[in-house]
């Protein structure tokens, strides 16, 4: 089941599918490249509790931008009408099947009606007074009076959005950090699985060698590496960016930053606690650290 509940943009397919489509909107795609890319039909790949799913969330989307037909809106009732979703949800909840039912009810009234206030495409700021660029080491004093070091490496607007993105070093020492003091340090991370051959693993993560050598599994290796990153937005990030002191450059290689795992950090204590016993937060997470000279390109 690929949804999180009963609401028409629920879960990774609806959502996947209504703002793929508003992000083309919104950048100005031509509608007939959309259709393409977005066409509101069954899919042979789907079954009828996810084509309900999928021709809802797109006929949303569609009826939203002005741009829904007769013929989409006799396919819309055609889906609803066989009741793939409903009956789904009766087998875990009658309530959930209800609440669907009445969802479906709501949304057919909705989009059967002209639209008279269509949406216009958005135009999203750009935040240009970044604190951090990527690629870079920056440095604070943890409450145990020790620096530590993270390094950003990567920062994400989407959709009026900014979000930075870190990892952590094992720096850990009175002295102020330098590049070349952290040379000799190490970034965490961690192994992925992968079901590809080692030819096509590599093709897929250009410089996994590097981690595989590292490794050194009697020749062997063929895994995904990611690193543990952690994210806060450029708002949370007002209150305590100047917490943070640029070390300088140091930049990871780009198919090395593939996310190994991902946490939301909204206050600078966040930052702190994460460094308070590493060693057992590696333990329980399955993490590893990894010489920032197998990572980085120095």
């Amino acid at each position: 089941m690929a949804t999180d509940g009963v609401k028409i943009i629920d879960g990774d397919i609806a959502h996947d599918t209504y703002w793929g489509i508003m992000d083309l909107y919104d950048n100005k795609v031509d509608f007939e490249l959309i259709k393409e890319k977005f066409p509101l039909k069954e899919l042979s790949h789907f079954d009828d509790f996810d084509n309900e799913i999928y021709i809802t969330s797109c006929a949303l989307a569609y009826w939203e931008i002005g741009k829904i037909d007769a013929e989409m809106l006799s396919l819309v009732k055609k889906v609803i009408d066989k009741g793939g979703g409903v009956k789904i949800w009766a087998e875990r909840s009658i309530n959930e099947s209800k609440a669907r039912l009445r969802e479906l009810e709501r949304f057919w009234k909705k989009i059967s009606q002209e639209n008279v206030k269509i949406r216009a495409p958005k135009t999203y700021r750009t935040i240009t007074n970044l604190y951090f660029k990527p690629d870079t080491a920056l440095t604070f004093k943890h409450f145990d009076g020790n620096y530590r070091v993270i390094i950003c490496i990567d920062i994400i607007q989407h959709r009026g959005s900014c979000d930075y993105r870190f990892v952590l070093t094992t720096y850990n020492a009175n002295e102020k950090p330098t590049l070349d003091k952290l040379s000799n340090s190490e970034i965490i991370g961690r192994k992925m699985g992968t079901g590809y051959d080692q030819s096509e693993t590599r093709a897929m993560q250009p410089g996994i060698e590097r981690v595989w050598n590292f490794e050194k599994e009697e020749g062997n290796c063929n895994f995904l590496f990611g690193v543990v990153q952690f994210g806060t937005s450029h708002k949370n990030l007002s209150s305590f960016n100047s917490k943070f002191e640029s070390v300088g450059p140091l930049k990871i290689l780009p198919a090395l930053k593939m996310m190994g795992a991902l946490s939301g950090f909204s206050a600078f204590e966040d930052f702190e606690a994460e460094f308070f016993d590493l060693e057992k937060r590696l333990r329980i997470f399955g993490n590893k650290k990894y010489p920032v000279k197998v990572l980085c390109d120095l």
